[in-house]
């Protein structure tokens, strides 16, 4: 990077810390809020995510209210084993991704620490809540419709994003072998299911696309794109690196093509291809009032999610790529909704005109942008690598 982009990035990451600070210092019940203005709760999912910027930043008073989410997590936990989707409330239950960030999330915060053996039975009993969480008992979870972070988007059955989750956490809590098979089951060729006797687990690759598709589930699936399942493929190495750099072509090209037609304003990617439309079959008549194209889970452009896809860059060794994605990145979290802050690092915005549409100084893009801006600098990807080489 030039040192006018380093000194762009550097002022981006002071921003970012002075959000978590802020959003650490002025929660409830001395939890982190998910974002300061708009969002007072404590956000399970949010807040795990955010556990990667924090960890990489080193803050005493970041980490300190990291482990106090963990421990309140854990405390929280109901009698099986399963993680609340608000860190205080132990009743507010059914999410499909809080226990695999959970899991995720403790075994980083251990790493980082040196504390191997941190919250042990709470592990042990979140790895037996997830273990019953596969209906033919073949290491892939399945879950409900809208319960991961898409909780305006049909994902049902063996969601991509959910299940690289889970195969991160095996490889970081010993179970490797229990990874090695769902590594499998995720990259079979036959979401189609021709050809294929009805006990056989469906697999989420593509024919004839390097992407790993949405969901599958016996007859039903979805071959959308989503870009924050595929960057954890990448970053875990589900996705092979060769498979990795072919989908990395793919993801620009298809931008390209989108910005081409007038469908994508920012220079990063939706968090979902294509856009769902109403004459669509998977269209929802609830996504008229929440997710028309180009918005919110449905194609809308979310910076936490981008800052993943940075960081696949530098897994997928496109180096340039990721600092050109990077100083996007820093352009995207300047403009904010209604306060008036120099970086906004707002939720979400609308693909088409790249307005912000979400809510400023948001915990996870705050801490996204730290993490992706750390891969960059040392074109390494922190915590991942373990999972990538085992």
């Amino acid at each position: 990077m030039t040192p006018s982009a380093l000194a762009i990035v550097a002022e981006g990451r002071a921003a970012a810390l002075e959000v978590l600070l802020y959003n650490s210092r002025n929660g409830r019940n001395n939890l982190p809020r998910t974002a300061a203005w708009g969002y007072p709760e404590p956000y399970t999912r949010d807040l795990l995510i955010a556990s990667l910027g924090i960890l990489v930043s080193g803050n005493r008073e970041l980490m300190a209210s990291h482990a106090r989410v963990l421990k309140t997590l854990a405390k929280n936990q109901s009698p099986l084993g399963h993680v609340p989707s608000l860190i205080d409330a132990p009743d507010d239950r059914g999410a499909s991704d809080t226990t695999p960030l959970f899991l995720l999330s403790l075994a980083w915060y251990r790493r980082a620490t040196g504390k191997a053996s941190f919250l042990a039975s709470a592990a042990r009993k979140s790895l037996t809540w997830m273990a019953y969480q596969s209906p033919d008992d073949t290491v892939a979870v399945a879950q409900q419709p809208t319960s991961d972070w898409r909780d305006e988007q049909w994902v049902e059955g063996y969601g991509l994003f959910v299940n690289t989750l889970v195969y991160g956490f095996l490889r970081l809590h010993g179970q490797t072998e229990r990874a090695q098979q769902i590594k499998v089951l995720m990259n079979r060729f036959d979401i189609q299911r021709r050809n294929r006797r009805p006990f056989v687990h469906a697999g989420l690759a593509v024919p004839h696309k390097p992407y790993l598709a949405l969901w599958v589930y016996k007859i039903s699936k979805s071959e959308r794109f989503d870009l924050l399942g595929n960057s954890l493929a990448i970053l875990t190495g589900i996705a092979s690196p060769s498979r990795s750099r072919h989908l990395v072509t793919w993801i620009e090209h298809e931008c390209t093509s989108l910005r081409k037609r007038g469908l994508l304003r920012v220079q990063l990617p939706p968090c979902l291809l294509p856009y769902v439309r109403h004459s669509d079959p998977d269209w929802r008549p609830r996504y008229a009032q929440f997710n028309m194209p180009g918005e919110y889970h449905n194609g809308g452009v979310w910076p936490f999610v981008c800052g993943f896809y940075v960081a696949a860059l530098v897994a997928a060794r496109r180096f340039r790529l990721a600092e050109a994605s990077l100083l996007a990145l820093t352009a995207l979290i300047r403009p904010a909704r209604e306060a008036r802050v120099a970086f906004g690092f707002n939720e979400w915005f609308k693909a088409q005109d790249g307005k912000p549409r979400g809510q400023d100084w948001q915990t996870w893009s705050a801490s996204m942008y730290l993490y992706a801006a750390e891969c960059v600098a040392t074109r390494r990807t922190p915590f991942f690598e373990e999972i990538r080489n085992a």
